[in-house]
């Protein structure tokens, strides 16, 4: 029966996270019109399951994530009802702002979901509250990094390209430049952050794809421009391709990188039931990622939706050269924040980003309102996930 319940309250966990966080890839190139919203969750429900099932990670650190001091937890049953309140309270609050259309981080929400077992099971003490602290901080460090990065890619392309004489030749110019700095960017980090390699090998492979990205985007550039029809079509036709290539690396990585938080709850329940003991480091079999890439990808498909059009929509309008400096800052802010070893959370910096590319063009295009809203989705997280799972612990405390 536990593992029934623990498999049901991770595969909620997994739909909740593909439902929410698809935005942070795909949404920016749909506001762009780069794709349809069809289009959209077709290609992230099936980059999200391959990017859980090849580099999914096959060892997670306990459900308490550092949260919860470790000394807290030392009874498995008071572990296995801490997991499920936590898994259960994260899923109700990530769904509940999805179906609100709101973006909310998914890392933060398991955090509060469990802050509040922690002190639920043993009081405040329980809690790890430097880590808190450091969370906490990335609700301000997150936008306002991606916000100002993608402020000043878009203000350097409009300089270099936009408001040159002619854009076209411009970007002719430019355009080896930035597909040489988005190829290095996405290689550089699909191996530091998914496939696990060290720093050096990261960067010669990066360079290695990047310079070679770069000659071939020339040759293309080239043969493009003889038959270009405008300089603003030529312009937005190469934003649309990078845009897009960007979009579909974020999606792919997305799936590697943050389905542990649905299946890392689930392995460490089955490695309790099973052992009847606690570790800090639980196995998690190809099986299990594959069950949590699954409900990604269903979460995707059925609800990706309604977040994508709040950011790609409604808080700013987008096209193709704003939609890339968007992606392209949100990808070099957590390549930069993984070398710093910086906590940040990449459905904050996609929203910052969009706000930065809004204001780049002037505050009267950027939809207060809505980034209001956005704003106190994110305030509440922890609180509401932490409440929530504390009443879920008692009330499983007294049936179990």
């Amino acid at each position: 029966m536990s593992i029934l319940l623990a498999f049901a309250s991770g595969f909620a966990m997994a739909f909740a996270i593909g439902a929410n966080d698809v935005a942070n890839s795909m949404a920016t190139a749909v506001g762009a019109k780069a794709i349809s919203p069809k289009q959209a969750v077709i290609i992230a429900s099936f980059l999200e399951f391959l990017g859980a099932v090849l580099f999914g990670s096959h060892v997670t650190s306990t459900i308490t994530k550092g949260i919860v001091k470790p000394e807290v937890v030392a009874d498995p049953k008071v572990l296995l009802i801490g997991a499920f309140a936590a898994l259960l309270s994260s899923s109700v609050w990530i769904l509940a702002a999805t179906i609100w259309g709101m973006p909310v981080s998914t890392t933060h929400s398991i955090v509060g979901g469990m802050a509040g077992f922690g002190i639920a099971a043993a009081g405040w003490q329980a809690v790890n509250w430097k880590v808190m602290v450091s969370i906490v901080s990335s609700w301000v460090l997150s936008p306002l990094a991606g916000g100002l990065l993608a402020y000043s890619i878009f203000k350097l392309i409009s300089f270099f390209v936009l408001r040159r004489p002619s854009p076209s030749n411009a970007v002719k110019k430019a355009g080896p430049v930035v597909i040489w700095c988005t190829f290095f960017i996405i290689i550089y980090l699909l191996n530091v952050k998914t496939i696990k390699l060290n720093q050096r090998n990261s960067l010669i492979l990066g360079l290695i794809f990047a310079t070679c990205a770069g000659i071939i985007g020339y040759l293309i550039l080239k043969r493009y421009y003889k038959r270009r029809t405008s300089d603003y079509e030529f312009v937005e036709y190469i934003f649309k391709r990078l845009q897009v290539m960007t979009s579909c690396y974020v999606s792919f990585s997305h799936g590697a990188n943050d389905v542990a938080n649905a299946v890392g709850p689930i392995a460490v329940i089955y490695w309790v039931i099973k052992t009847n003991s606690i570790s800090s480091k639980v196995e998690v079999p190809i099986w299990i990622l594959m069950f949590g890439g699954l409900g990604i990808s269903l979460g995707v498909l059925f609800l990706g939706y309604r977040v994508m059009k709040t950011i790609g929509t409604d808080i700013t309008e987008l096209n193709n050269t704003r939609g890339f400096c968007i992606d392209f800052s949100t990808a070099s802010t957590v390549l930069l924040s993984s070398i710093f070893g910086l906590p940040v959370s990449t459905t904050h910096i996609v929203v910052g980003s969009v706000v930065g590319v809004g204001m780049a063009r002037g505050i009267e295009v950027v939809n207060v309102g809505v980034l209001k809203n956005i704003v106190f989705s994110w305030i509440m997280t922890v609180p509401l996930a932490a409440g929530l799972s504390a009443l879920l612990f008692k009330v499983f405390e007294r049936i179990i």
